[in-house]
């Protein structure tokens, strides 16, 4: 309920227009991973909201994530003997490389399925259906009735879901494991179990999950980047996983992407795979299962987005990974979390938005009744550079105490994160500036890249991808020699 003293005003669902300013964001996200407070007199934050057309803080949480990424780096540099150095992030472009913006030879790829959107259902409730992959769109199609395949349009799936309520199309499509959510207020989301078993529980999560010698990290001359020669693995697909990766890969780490020769992938592979290693290996085989322990033994990070249980069940989950690689840090990425009732269920960006409650928000705030998503996918951004702090704040313990260290995200937690953060006054009166000012061009596997540069600054260590991003399966499943 809201205070009577406080003559702020609120919006329809009761939250506050004020909004925390991005050094906050970034000095709680700062402390609760107890990382050390001088190094907060070395970030610079510039700009202010509202910078995309939204009524949330989302240059904020663009801002502040990616900060916290970067000064983990600056932290790092200076463990392993470096001196402090500056970092600065400013607010716009940060919010202009969340928006996943990119061109290949001149033409910007279709990463959308048409049947993917939001459809009014019978009861009046709304629901998001993901269709990017064929087989989420055909088995969506399927449950619907609707014939399979590319040449079903909206029109029919409007018809088919005006026989059905929400609630019972989000059940059943997750029952068959499809992508499918249903629109909630954030009331409904915080009365829902789902909502109540991640109440009160950090934006993310590092803990230790077993014993390990620590391991100093070697010490380099000035020109080197603050991860120079930490081994990432990143098991990671779409977005989220992908982001943390790359920033990883912009800080100088040996990061490698392994993919299955046999899933599918969307165009943003293009651009979130600058810097990595791409390499293929099917954990469903006991060839690809070696392959990838093999290269375990060697690695300081672990970055998996299965859904929770799924790499225990191939035999790479954290208690397993942390006693064949003594002293890994450990990374999950989650869509609802790993605890309560939808812990298992499959969720991508927008599906989040839209149970969680911002997708009605937004469309209160702009006077709609149809579900409003956010200017970006800023719930998979941010998500990624949490992992990446996270990531990175478990290296230093690990150097200095020892051990082994499981990182936790989730999109539900980020979107309770960026809740936090409050509300921007007339923020959805901003026009949508033009992103053509922080793109950079470069060759790729994929074709002439045109993509955002990084946002992070150094003022010691720039951060740059120093390899092209390239096709899956393109290099062997052996780290480079150093």
């Amino acid at each position: 309920m809201a205070n009577l003293m406080d003559s702020r005003p609120l919006y329809p669902d009761g939250q506050s227009r004020s909004n925390k300013t991005a050094r906050d964001a970034l000095q709680g996200l700062w402390r609760a991973l107890d990382m050390p407070d001088e190094a907060m007199d070395y970030i610079d934050l510039s700009g202010a909201e509202p910078v995309l057309p939204s009524s949330f803080p989302v240059g904020t949480a663009a801002q502040a994530s990616m900060a916290a990424a970067a000064l983990a780096a600056a932290e790092l540099w200076h463990l392993r003997g470096g001196a402090r150095q500056r970092v600065a992030v400013d607010m716009l472009h940060a919010a202009q490389e969340c928006r996943s913006y990119f061109t290949l030879d001149g033409v910007t790829p279709e990463v959308r399925d048409k049947i993917t959107g939001a459809y009014r259902c019978g009861d009046g409730g709304w629901v998001r259906i993901h269709a990017n992959f064929a087989h989420h769109r055909d088995g969506a199609l399927a449950l619907l009735g609707c014939p399979t395949g590319a040449a079903t349009t909206r029109a029919q799936v409007e018809q088919a879901l005006s026989q059905w309520r929400a609630l019972d199309f989000e059940q059943q499509a997750a029952e068959a494991g499809l992508v499918v959510a249903a629109m909630r207020s954030f009331d409904e989301w915080d009365r829902h179990p789902q909502g109540l078993a991640l109440a009160g529980q950090p934006a993310l999560a590092v803990e230790r999950i077993g014993e390990a010698d620590p391991r100093p990290l070697p010490r380099y001359g000035h020109d080197a980047r603050p991860l120079k020669d930490i081994r990432v693995l990143d098991l990671t697909r779409i977005i989220a996983g992908p982001v943390c990766g790359r920033a990883l890969a912009a800080y100088g780490a040996d990061v490698m992407l392994i993919n299955s020769p046999h899933l599918p992938n969307i165009e943003t592979i293009a651009e979130t795979s600058r810097g990595k290693l791409s390499v293929h290996a099917d954990l469903e085989t006991a060839d690809g299962r070696i392959a990838l322990a093999n290269l375990l033994r060697s690695a300081h990070v672990f970055v998996q987005g299965y859904r929770p249980g799924a790499m225990q069940a191939l035999g790479f989950g954290p208690q397993e990974a942390a006693r064949l690689r003594p002293g890994i840090v450990y990374v999950s990425l989650s869509a609802y979390g790993d605890s309560g009732p939808w812990a298992q269920r499959r969720g991508f960006d927008s599906l989040v938005q839209t149970a969680t409650g911002f997708n009605h928000a937004e469309a209160q705030a702009a006077g709609s009744q149809a579900p409003k998503p956010l200017p970006m996918q800023i719930l998979d951004h941010a998500s990624g550079y949490l992992m990446a702090y996270g990531a990175q704040a478990a290296l230093a313990r690990q150097a200095v105490e020892g051990g082994s260290w499981h990182v936790r995200v989730s999109l539900a937690q980020t979107a309770r994160w960026l809740r936090s953060l409050g509300r921007v006054p007339d923020g959805l009166q901003c026009a949508m500036p033009p992103i053509e000012g922080f793109l950079e061009s470069e060759s790729s596997g994929f074709g002439q890249l045109a993509a955002v540069r990084h946002a992070a600054q150094f003022s010691l260590t720039p951060a740059r991808w120093a390899r092209p991003s390239m096709p899956p399966g393109t290099h062997p499943t052996v780290w480079p020699f150093s």
